[in-house]
């Protein structure tokens, strides 16, 4: 098996990203080979901004979400048939 060399700079930003995400540098190693650094941080960073919204009270329900989203595609349909 090949081995692998981060540099310094890719280490740091590998046990920051790490740390956000509440992993080891190990185990986000492999979502950083798969996806890439840019790709990762911003997943993290979506997933951080969320449990705040969901911390913070700002969730819907899944049964919620899912009767608006009917509602407005009921409402499109309707707009869009022939008089």
């Amino acid at each position: 098996m090949k081995q692998l060399a981060l540099t310094a700079v890719q280490q740091r930003r590998l046990e920051r990203l790490a740390q956000e995400a509440g992993r080891t540098p190990s185990a986000m190693l492999r979502f950083v080979l798969r996806d890439g650094f840019d790709a990762c941080e911003e997943d993290v960073r979506e997933s951080r901004v969320a449990d705040a919204e969901f911390a913070a009270g700002h969730a819907v329900s899944h049964k919620d979400a899912m009767k608006h989203a009917r509602s407005v595609i009921a409402s499109h349909d309707r707009r869009q048939k022939p008089c």
